[in-house]
Order: C-alpha cells, then structure tokens, then sequence
C-alpha cells in the first residue's frame, strides 16, 4: 500500500493507495510548529482511523511547496512508518517536459498536478488549483508543462481583509444569497467568491487564447468545488489531483 503526503502551505494532504484506488483520504490544516515525532504519532493514528498498521505501508511518495516542514517529515516516516519517502524533486522521473524557464522553480504540487492531467485527460490543459495561492497551469497538447499564472488564494485575501481593513470582520467563504451584498458579511462574501469565479474565467479565456479553444479546465485544490459550482468553464473537479500525480511518480520511480 502507498502512502502519498502533500505538504502546503495551509493543508496537509494525504492519501491510501492500493494499486491505482485512492481508499482513506485526509486533507489536515499544516502546522508549522509540530515537530517529528507529532507528524510520526499523528501518521499512525490515521492509519489506525484506515485500519491499517505500518507493516502495510510498501512505500512513500510526498511533494512539499514548505521547505522547513520537508525534513520534518520524512523523519518522521523514517522512524515511525519506516520508510524512506521518494521526494519529488530535481532529478527524479516525472515523464513530462517543463518548459518553464527554470525547471527547479515550479512547485512540486504543480508538477504532481501536471502529471495526473496528462495522464488522466491529456492536453492542452489549464490546471486550476486553489490553494493558498490559486495557480493557473499550462499543459500543452503534446504533454508538456508551458508554465502559468499564480495570485493569492481566496482563504488569504480574505485573511487579508480581515487584518488589514479596520471594520471587516473574518468570514466563512460560503455562497451568499445575491451578488449585491445587502450587509458587510454577505458583500466580501460576494466579493471574495464571485470575484474569483470572474478571474477563473477571465484567465480561462486568456489560456484558451494561447492554448486553443480544445483546453479542458481541470479545478483541484480544497475549494475547487465551491468555486466550480458557480461557473461553467470548469470541465472536471478533481479534489486529489496531487495525490494522483504523486501515486503515478512513484511508480515511474520504483
């Protein structure tokens, strides 16, 4: 059974494979202060919630966008899962050319990304993920990473908001009754998610300019089903795409 972890900057996701099926799947907030040892604890506790032991772990494939949680981690698979993650990082197998201008810059959650979508739908493609930041990425029709666009993901502007502006409070992004807030709540509500559907398609429309108008929109990312829902541009939501491109590198990898 492969163990696939995906460290971001605001979740921390993980997943269960037995062959290509994605079974106990989490997506936890990222805490930057835990240490080993509560990564180790917590790992086998969610194998316990799978009812699994670490005698079922065959392998480990992890992606991390958070430097100083990377080592964290891996000591902790190596000492509590005892195994020794595959990394996705400079020099492995991927399959997929980057033509971004220096490959070691693009994300390892972009490049897990790429790898499921030209695996799973083909290209051109444009890769939506919302994140902590929300990224656009280009995949051509002959499956190679072209680059992409990346802005500050809804949860921060929100964030941002609520910190920077004296009277506005912090909210649930949720879908609010119209677009013309009639409060302060439902406006930033109105704000924050329709003004991001307006920019997912705005940039959908650019991508397409430049890619051709056969490009599928994939959305991933923990928020893509709330955004998907309010617009049509978006062909396929796929939550666990990281979770995908990792268990498909481990694999080229073994």
């Amino acid at each position: 059974m492969l163990l696939v972890i995906d460290i971001g900057n605001t979740n921390l996701t993980l997943g269960l494979y037995e062959g290509d099926k994605l079974g106990a799947h989490w997506r936890l907030a990222t805490d930057h202060n835990r240490m080993p040892d509560e990564y180790g604890l917590q790992f086998l506790g969610l194998l316990q919630n799978a009812g699994k032991t670490v005698k079922d772990i065959t392998g480990i494939s992890l992606a991390s966008v958070v430097p100083p949680l990377t080592g964290r981690v891996i000591q902790a698979c190596e000492e509590y899962l005892k195994q020794k993650p595959l990394v996705v990082d400079t020099g492995i197998k991927t399959g997929i050319k980057i033509r971004y201008e220096d490959p070691r810059a693009v994300g390892a959650d972009r490049v897990c990304d790429a790898v499921a979508v030209i695996k799973l739908y083909g290209g051109p493609a444009c890769v939506v993920d919302f994140g902590t930041a929300t990224t656009f990425n280009a995949i051509t029709k002959d499956g190679e990473y072209l680059g992409g666009a990346i802005t500050a993901g809804i949860n921060l502007a929100a964030e941002a908001l609520y910190t920077r502006a004296a009277k506005l409070p912090r909210i649930d992004l949720q879908l609010p009754p119209s677009v013309i807030g009639r409060n302060t709540i439902h406006a930033m509500q109105s704000g924050l998610l329709f003004g991001y559907v307006s920019m997912v398609e705005g940039m959908v429309a650019r991508f397409k300019n430049e890619l051709g108008n056969d490009m599928k929109v994939i959305a991933t990312g923990g928020l893509a089903e709330v955004v998907a829902k309010e617009t049509k541009v978006i062909n396929i939501i796929s939550p666990w795409l990281t979770l995908e491109g990792l268990r498909l590198i481990w694999e080229l990898n073994k």
